[in-house]
């Protein structure tokens, strides 16, 4: 079965999930030709998320690979950490927040400012996507990254589409697209070898470097392909899973202005103690815990994501349900977002329930889980925050579509791309 059959799987399987007082702990099915065991509830996450790399491994559904990977990567064993978070983003995410402050300032006076009205999503794709190219790439070439962003457009069109590959079709478009990318940062990684080898700069920031640079956590240096798929995967998903996430985050704080009032007081606080030409920082961020409660509420009603998959390393049995080896698992948000077992009233948009000690481990994983987590949910989160800070600080919104419908690709989109009025803060 295809990504596009699962499209459509998922959508049933969430509903009746949601309809569920009592969801089955696990269950067989048959997904894109596999056979799969679908873990559902806090447990099945718990038990998927504390065995990785040791009962489970990360895996990928061929159609995504060959979207993402050079052809001669396909079957290499290797590749699986292609995906995983590289520990240089910990390291830089300090260093991160002021360039994220300065671009989402200069993006909100660019293209928010001087309109009355804006679309949400588009503007936070364009955002989301600009500044992983600065921080990944160190490229600013505005210019190029619209040029390449089409592209992207294709790539993500493709992870939904019938897997046939002939002219015309999404698949194709969308394989066009992956070559296109990959020969844009194959030239990219040589210019920038190059630039390193002549100038030596060990304290450069962004990722590309520090991967020509330094040896990853095996001692390996990855090659030029393995480089290129690797940001290429990145890339995609540092900036769709969190412009999603931005768009709704803003949906909600137009709809609860109670919620929107305590957000602002939070962020005029912290913009009141900043110089006239000083930026965040990460102490600054830290001091946003009211601002990441809405925002977390926000991932538990409409998370970005949907769930992962998982590949069997070895035979092994969890509640009574034995996985053989080579099988895959997968795990899926709405087991557990909306279920009442853990989170009363799950349709209420209520941020208090992330106070204090926050809701029962496993139940909230719009980022997933396991030990290669952590890198790409500390990056969200400052991009998040960040992003509100330079929006709620500037405007109240008001949207222009009240009932505006929400589709599905599969993460949630609004149909209309969320329209929304600003109304600019007297100063």
């Amino acid at each position: 079965m295809d990504l596009f059959l699962y499209l459509i799987y998922f959508i049933l399987f969430s509903v009746s999930l949601n309809e569920q007082s009592t969801p089955p702990k696990v269950f067989r099915t048959s997904l894109m030709g596999e056979n799969m065991a679908v873990m559902c509830g806090a447990s099945g996450n718990k038990f998927l998320f504390s065995n990785e790399d040791k009962l489970v491994t990360s895996w990928w559904p061929n159609l995504i690979k060959k979207i993402l990977y050079f052809p001669s990567l396909l079957n290499d064993a290797s590749t699986r950490d292609l995906t995983k978070p590289h520990r240089a983003l910990l390291q830089f995410l300090k260093q991160y927040v002021e360039i994220m402050d300065l671009m989402a300032h200069k993006h909100i006076d660019m293209d928010w400012a001087p309109n009355k009205k804006v679309k949400v999503y588009l503007l936070s794709k364009k955002y989301t996507f600009a500044l992983s190219c600065r921080l990944f790439l160190k490229i600013e070439d505005s210019e190029w990254v619209a040029r390449i962003s089409n592209d992207f457009d294709h790539i993500m069109a493709g992870f939904i589409s019938l897997p046939i590959d002939i002219p015309g079709t999404t698949f194709n478009r969308a394989i066009k697209a992956k070559n296109i990318l990959h020969k844009e940062l194959i030239e990219i990684i040589k210019k920038r070898k190059k630039e390193l080898t002549e100038k030596r700069d060990l304290a450069a920031q962004d990722l590309l470097s520090h991967m020509l640079l330094v040896p990853d956590e095996n001692g390996k240096v990855l090659n030029e392909m393995e480089i290129s798929t690797y940001i290429l995967g990145v890339l995609l998903a540092s900036h769709e899973t969190t412009s999603t996430a931005i768009t709704f985050v803003l949906k909600y704080l137009s709809e609860f202005p109670d919620v929107y009032d305590a957000v602002l007081k939070e962020q005029m606080e912290i913009a009141k103690s900043k110089g006239p030409e000083e930026f965040l920082n990460w102490n600054d961020i830290q001091n946003m815990k009211h601002s990441w409660n809405v925002a977390r509420e926000s991932m538990r009603l409409s998370p970005p994501g949907i769930g992962g998959f998982r590949e069997a390393l070895t035979d092994f049995t969890y509640e009574g349900f034995t996985v053989p080896k080579g099988w895959k698992t997968h795990w899926t948000v709405h087991s557990t977002h909306k279920n009442p077992e853990y989170f009363p009233d799950p349709e209420k948009f209520d941020p208090s329930r992330f106070e204090g000690e926050g809701p029962v481990p496993y139940t909230f994983v719009p980022f997933g889980g396991g030990p290669h987590m952590c890198h790409g949910k500390e990056y969200a989160r400052l991009e998040l925050l960040v992003f509100m800070y330079n929006v709620v600080s500037r405007f109240k919104l008001e949207k222009v579509v009240p009932n505006e419908k929400i589709t599905y690709n599969p993460s949630p989109i609004p149909a209309n791309g969320l329209p929304m009025r600003l109304q600019p803060h007297k100063m």
